[in-house]
């Protein structure tokens, strides 16, 4: 089944690459024939004109006007618009950004920019800032964000004063959907299908609401162990603490009652757990997509008008992948091998209403609510130091996380501009403030958002194995240990409320002109993590046999009833997974722009900054003086706070001629700013990184580390639309933040957040769009559009580092290049356009070594896409896709050694769509 469906999709790849030409050719004769018959033309009835047809090409088009946008700001700036990212196919916004210049993407979440980890880089919406649904970092999660919400991405490179100062890498600023103009009304279904995911995945039995993506409670943490943990003051549930509880609710209770009416209460809390985790093969249906919107605008008289927009999606798919990981010293004796099932729900819904008076003021809401849902079933094998494949003996992890992030944001904006028509609205006050300039804006924001987190029971059973000389898996039974079946619960909740007002005033002179801007901005955000673990295990067993067979047989209520069973159930962790976190930021900005002789351009501008963070450990179970939920130690809540209060300056030198174009602009930047650790970092708790597997140790003395921003930008737009560019940058970082791996067992691997020493950042990006006219006829209808980023970096560990192999090391993810490349096509008659796309990154630092371990490096990953449209009527769009053509799989190595595979598979998708 695999290889037919890549045979499959390599056919289509090979027809969207023959379909152009084809295409190109019979269009040129049709419009050889139409001329011909325009020889002989009749005299025409104009009583029934026929309707001019303009034919652009899609992408071509909408790639050159986000070029005047880009040509017109200030700061280096990089832009994608929903045509170009609808023509590549990219699903989220995560995705959709590897296409910019100097951007890759890791873990399929997190955009890194100019070779810095997401820490660097921070995420707004409409410009305001928003919180983050994910577990251990401040920084969203890109991949929630679908991009049939998206009206275009602006990645901004340059620091400018109106921006948070906590940047270096960039700022992505994710533009949703305005009013329209007229009624808009579309459809889309689609589905797809993935060679990695052959028919059948591993599930369980989950709950009824699933398809929603979210959990109807039969997951959920049962409320009678929720009031005895709470009666229990937090104590472990075991037989010896629920033997002293009852004895002190009942001081007649003999030791042996009380230690008799324990053990059943001990077994009754582990029958009320959800053992409903018997694994099975489910038939995977093809993915399934639906999206839809409405809107238009209404006059309500001569001057105002009212629109709105509302839209939804709904997605739903499954994958199945295959990895393998190896041990550097050891990679024939141990080895992990893993098979993981994810079936993932993805919602959005967004409503934008809008209010306009005239062409001066208008008054516009969003409201946006993203739900992702990853259901996982996992089976993991693996052979460590202490049993190896020759050994004939294993270990293997069954996992089941439902994890489900929400986030919902409410945005109000307003933009009010001071012309002729509301000094005549105000009178006798608009005739004494004719001093204001014309053209003069106010632009304010109030953003609330809420993002939340929730895994209602993540499950990890551990069992023991028999296998082949090959160290495949004969059979298994669940370990003997206390500690088999793990339940962790865990909920997760980001607020975050901002609002902020800009003015901005002009002034034109003979030879120049002039903007001046200043402005206010403030967020409030509060981060709770709240976790609770449980256990259940046998110790002993009257017939191993129970051990062995589905998992839900072997934590059945029979079993863990039998008095033959000596099952137990305890509560587990240390209570400092839990923590709670807030951040305050109060700020001004004032800046100006000046022209003169519409040849030189200077933006420069100062932002104070005053900053205050907190984050301290949260024992959600601690009911006394002695045992507080939040420490009251006055040394550790000092040390869990930290204030800043800073300047941060930026200059933009632009020089505008038409040196071999139309229009060419040379720019020079320079900035400061700052980079802050996460909240969850500066606590001293522990925890394991969902995406890695990392065992990570916080570190409340990690201070934010400062940045030195320079750039220089070439840019040339000819007048055929074409425009090329060339971009110098060069980052200082002091004390930048970084993880470092720390000392653990050889079956974890662990990591510390530390400040380094410094770091260097530098390197070029080349970047173009070029129609391919001048290869002679029948190529005008083909364009080409790429960029190469080429990067160096350099990270000195310094004295707080354990033990480094390398002391000087590469940034982690930072490739040395990336490039990306765009072959479009469109049709005369604009009824087709085919698009491939390829994308690649050079090696890029995983994870550095320790104690003469040598790194390890992500090996490049060569993706290529391709995509087909044809619009057969002027409602009517076809869309076939394939995605990761070549079949590229993920690597890491170690000195050659190949320690990590994962096989995503290559995806042929099909969509259509109905617009009005």
């Amino acid at each position: 089944m695999i290889y037919s469906r890549r045979f499959l999709i390599t056919l289509v790849l090979a027809g969207l690459m023959a379909a152009p030409m084809a295409i190109a050719q019979e269009s040129d004769s049709d419009n050889v024939d139409q001329d011909d018959r325009a020889i002989d033309v009749p005299d025409l009835d104009i009583s029934n004109p026929i309707d001019e047809i303009v034919t652009v090409g899609r992408l071509l088009d909408s790639s050159q006007s986000l070029a005047l946008e880009r040509m017109d700001n200030a700061a280096v700036t990089d832009l994608l618009g929903s045509d170009q990212i609808g023509r590549t196919g990219d699903s989220t916004v995560a995705v959709a950004l590897k296409r910019v210049p100097g951007l890759t993407l890791v873990n399929n979440q997190f955009v890194y920019i100019r070779g810095l980890g997401e820490r660097y880089s921070q995420s707004t919406l409409n410009g305001a800032r928003i919180p983050s649904p994910d577990l251990t970092r401040n920084v969203i999660p890109l991949d929630i964000f679908p991009t049939a919400i998206i009206d275009s991405l602006s990645v901004q490179k340059a620091y400018t004063p109106d921006m948070s100062a906590n940047f270096a890498g960039g700022s992505v600023d994710i533009r949703t959907k305005g009013i329209p103009d007229q009624l808009v009304a579309q459809f889309e279904i689609s589905t797809a299908t993935n060679s990695a995911t052959d028919g059948t995945a591993f599930s369980y039995a989950g709950g009824s609401s699933d398809d929603f993506g979210t959990d109807d409670g039969s997951r959920a943490l049962p409320q009678r162990l929720l009031d005895l943990t709470a009666a229990t003051q937090g104590s472990r549930l075991d037989v010896a603490s629920l033997t002293s509880y009852l004895q002190g609710q009942n001081p007649s209770l003999s030791t042996l009652e009380a230690n008799a009416q324990a053990v059943q209460l001990n077994r009754q809390l582990a029958s009320d757990l959800n053992r409903s985790i018997s694994l099975e093969e489910k038939d995977t249906m093809p993915d399934i997509g639906l999206k839809g919107s409405l809107g238009n605008s209404f006059l309500l008289g001569d001057e105002w008008e009212f629109g709105f927009l509302v839209g939804a999606t709904y997605d739903h798919q499954w994958r199945e992948e295959q990895t393998v990981a190896r041990n550097f010293v050891f990679p024939d004796q141990r080895i992990t091998r893993e098979t993981e099932s994810t079936r993932t729900v993805n919602i959005s819904s967004i409503a934008n209403l809008g209010l306009r008076f005239g062409e001066e003021h208008e008054l516009t809401t969003t409201t946006l609510f993203l739900r992702n849902t990853d259901d996982e079933t996992a089976v993991l094998d693996f052979f460590n130091e202490n049993r190896e494949v020759q050994d004939g003996i294993g270990f293997r992890d069954y996992r089941l996380l439902y994890e489900e992030r929400n986030m919902l944001v409410n945005q109000i904006r307003g933009e009010h501009t001071w012309g002729e028509r509301t000094r005549e609205l105000l009178g006798g006050i608009g005739t004494a403030l004719r001093f204001i300039p014309d053209r003069t804006t106010v632009s304010w924001w109030i953003s609330d958002a809420d993002a939340k987190t929730e895994i209602p029971n993540q499950v990890n059973v551990s069992s023991q194995t028999v296998t082949d000389a090959n160290g495949f898996t004969i059979s298994d039974a669940v370990a003997l240990d206390a500690q088999a079946a793990n339940f962790r619960f865990t909920d997760l909740d980001d607020q975050l409320e901002s609002s902020g007002i800009a003015f901005k005033l002009p002034f034109t002179f003979d030879a120049s002109a002039l903007d001046v801007s200043f402005g206010f901005d403030t967020d409030r955000k509060v981060r709770s993590y709240l976790q609770r673990q449980f256990a259940i295990g046998a110790l002993a067993v009257a017939d191993t046999s129970v051990l062995q067979g589905p998992l839900g047989s072997v934590f059945s209520n029979d079993n863990i009833q039998n008095p033959a069973n000596n099952f137990v159930f305890q509560r587990q962790g240390t209570n400092n997974q839990s923590y709670l976190a807030a951040t305050m930021t109060d700020a001004a900005f004032a800046a100006f722009d000046w022209t003169w002789n519409e040849q030189w351009r200077v933006a420069a501008g100062l932002r104070w900054e005053d900053y205050r963070q907190v984050a301290v450990d949260w024992n959600p179970d601690g009911f006394s003086a002695s045992n507080p939920q939040v420490t009251t130690d006055i040394t550790a809540l000092e040390q869990a706070a930290f204030q800043s209060d800073d300047i941060y300056p930026s200059l933009a030198v632009t020089y505008i001629d038409d040196w071999l174009a139309e229009t060419f602009q040379l720019r020079f930047g320079f900035s400061q700013t700052a980079v802050r650790p996460d909240l969850r970092e500066i606590t001293d708790a522990s925890y394991i990184d969902p995406i890695t597997g990392d065992l990570v140790f916080g570190n409340p003395g990690v201070i934010p580390a400062s940045v030195d921003n320079f750039d220089v930008r070439a840019e040339w737009f000819p007048s055929n639309g074409n425009n090329y560019t060339v971009s110098f940058f060069y980052k200082d970082i002091q004390d930048p933040v970084e993880f470092f791996e720390a000392a653990a067992s050889d079956t974890q691997i662990a990591r510390e957040i530390i400040n380094a020493e410094s770091a260097e950042v530098y390197g070029v990006e080349l970047e173009a769009l070029q129609n391919l006219e001048f290869l002679g006829a029948g190529w005008e209808r083909f364009f080409i559009q790429g960029n190469l980023t080429l990067q160096s970096t350099e990270l000195v560990a310094g004295p707080d580092a354990d033990a480094p192999t390398n002391p000087t090391r590469a940034l982690a993810s930072a490739s040395d290049y990336v490039a990306n490349v765009t072959f479009g096509f469109d049709s005369s008659d604009g009824k087709h356009a085919a698009t491939l796309v390829f994308n690649v990154f050079g090696e890029r630092l995983y994870s550095s070594g320790r104690n003469d371990q040598p790194d390890a490096f992500e090996q490049p990953f060569n993706g290529l896409d391709a995509t087909y449209s044809w619009y057969p009527t002027d409602r009517l769009i076809i869309n076939l896709k394939a995605r990761n053509v070549l079949g590229e799989t993920v690597t890491i190595e170690r000195e050659g050694v190949r320690i990590f595979e994962q096989d995503p598979g290559s995806t042929l998708s099909v969509s259509l769509q109905w617009n009005y």
